[in-house]
C-alpha cells in the first residue's frame, strides 16, 4: 500500500470529550429525578395541608411517568441517549449500596426463601414460554431468547443469551422489544393488584422481584408499594439475576447440541462470566454492616446515596420508554410475551402464598 492510500487511525477520545457526551443525558436524568421528587413533596403536602383525600405518590413513580412523557411527546435528541443509558450503571450502584441496609441474617434467611422460589419460577417461566412460542409458530431461538428474558432478568439475559446461543439481530430486537414493553406495562398493573389483594410489604416485594422481568422495572415495582418492598424486591431479583449463567448455559449447551451453535468449552469460566458482579458487592456491604463496620451515620449516608442512584435509575426507566419504536417490531411476539407473564404472574403469585402460608413471611 501506498503512502497516499494509508488511512491514519482516529485520534483517541480524551476523558474530558467522553464525559462531556454523557452530560446531556445525566443532566436529563438528574433533572426528570429531581422534578419527580419535587411534585411528590408539592402535591402531597399541599393535599396533607388542606386534607384533601390523594394517593401518597412517591418520587419513583413521578419520576417515570415524567420521563414517559417526554420520551412519547418529543423525540429526544441524539446527544442526550448515551447519557440516558448510564440509567443501568446507577442502578447497579444503588443495589451495592442497598446492602447497607441488609444485615447478613436477612439476607440469609430471605435469600433463601428467595433461591427455592426462583427456581419453580425459572424452571415454570422457561417451560411456558417455550411451550407457547411453539404453539405460536416463533422461530425456534426467538422463542429461547424470550425464555430466558422472562426467566431470569430481562434485557440483559436476552444479550447474555444471544451471543452463546449465535441468535440472529432480529431475533434479539424482537425480544428485547416485547420485554421492555411487558415491563412497563407490569411497572403500573403489579402495585394495583397487590393493593387490590392487600398483600403485605414483603410479600409484595417478593412477588415483584420473582415475576417483573427488567431489575429496574421490578425494584421499581417494589419501591412504588413501599420502601420495604423495594428492599425485599431487590434482594430477591438479586437472587434470581444471580441464576443468569446457570440458564445461558444450558441454552448454549442444547444450541451446541444441535449444531446450530459453537460448544461451551470452559463451563466454569463462562458461569464466572455471567455472573453479575454487582451482586457480590450487595454482600460485601451486608457483610461489613453485619461486622458492625460502619456506624449508623455512615448507614444513613450510603442509604441516602442509594436513593440518589434510584432517582437516577427510575428516571431513565421512564426516558428509555418510547412505545412508538417498541410496537414497530411485530405482534406475535409481543403476543406470546404478554400471554406468558400473565401465566407466569399467576404462577409467582401461587408461589408466594405458598411461601407465606408456610414460613410467615
Amino acid at each position: 500500500m501506498s503512502a497516499s492510500q494509508t488511512t491514519l487511525p482516529p485520534p483517541a477520545e480524551s476523558p474530558l470529550s467522553r464525559l462531556g457526551s454523557y452530560l446531556p443525558g445525566l443532566l436529563l436524568l438528574l433533572g426528570v429525578g429531581l422534578l419527580g421528587k419535587l411534585l411528590e413533596q408539592t402535591i402531597n403536602g399541599y393535599c396533607k395541608a388542606h386534607r384533601i383525600p390523594f394517593p401518597n405518590i412517591e418520587y419513583v413513580l413521578w419520576a417515570i411517568l415524567i420521563g414517559l412523557v417526554l420520551a412519547n411527546a418529543f423525540r429526544i435528541p441524539k446527544a442526550f441517549q448515551a447519557g440516558i443509558g448510564t440509567y443501568d450503571f446507577f442502578l447497579k450502584i444503588g443495589v451495592v449500596l442497598l446492602g447497607a441496609r441488609f444485615v447478613m441474617g436477612d439476607v440469609f434467611k430471605l435469600g433463601g426463601i428467595s433461591l427455592v422460589l426462583v427456581v419453580l419460577e425459572i424452571a415454570g417461566s422457561l417451560t411456558v414460554m417455550l411451550l407457547l412460542g411453539k404453539a405460536f409458530g416463533l422461530k425456534p431461538k426467538l422463542a429461547s431468547l424470550l425464555a430466558v428474558g422472562t426467566a431470569v432478568c430481562g434485557v440483559s439475559a436476552i444479550i447474555a443469551a444471544q451471543g452463546a446461543i449465535e441468535a440472529e439481530d432480529e431475533d434479539s430486537t424482537l425480544a428485547i422489544a416485547a420485554i421492555l414493553a411487558l415491563g412497563a406495562v407490569a411497572l403500573f398493573l403489579f402495585p394495583l393488584v397487590g393493593h387490590a389483594l392487600h398483600m403485605g410489604d414483603r410479600a409484595f416485594g417478593l412477588w415483584s422481584g420473582l415475576a417483573v422481568d427488567n431489575t429496574a422495572e421490578s425494584i421499581a415495582a417494589g419501591a412504588m408499594y413501599s420502601d420495604q418492598a423495594g428492599k425485599i424486591a431487590v434482594l430477591v431479583k438479586s437472587t434470581r439475576n444471580a441464576m443468569i449463567g446457570f440458564v445461558v448455559l444450558g441454552f448454549a449447551i442444547h444450541w451446541s447440541r444441535l449444531g446450530m451453535a459453537k460448544a461451551v468449552e470452559h463451563r466454569a469460566s463462562f458461569l464466572l462470566k455471567k455472573f453479575p458482579k454487582f451482586v457480590l458487592g450487595f454482600l460485601a456491604l451486608s457483610l461489613l454492616l453485619s461486622a458492625h463496620a460502619f456506624s449508623k451515620e455512615q448507614v444513613t449516608v450510603l442509604g441516602n446515596l442509594s436513593r440518589w442512584a434510584f432517582l437516577l435509575t427510575f428516571a431513565g426507566v421512564g426516558l428509555r420508554m418510547n412505545f412508538r419504536e417498541l410496537f414497530r417490531q411485530g405482534a406475535r411476539p409481543f403476543l406470546v410475551g404478554a400471554l406468558g407473564e400473565v401465566l407466569i404472574a399467576f404462577l409467582t403469585l401461587g408461589l408466594v402464598m405458598g411461601a407465606n402460608r408456610i414460613w410467615g413471611i
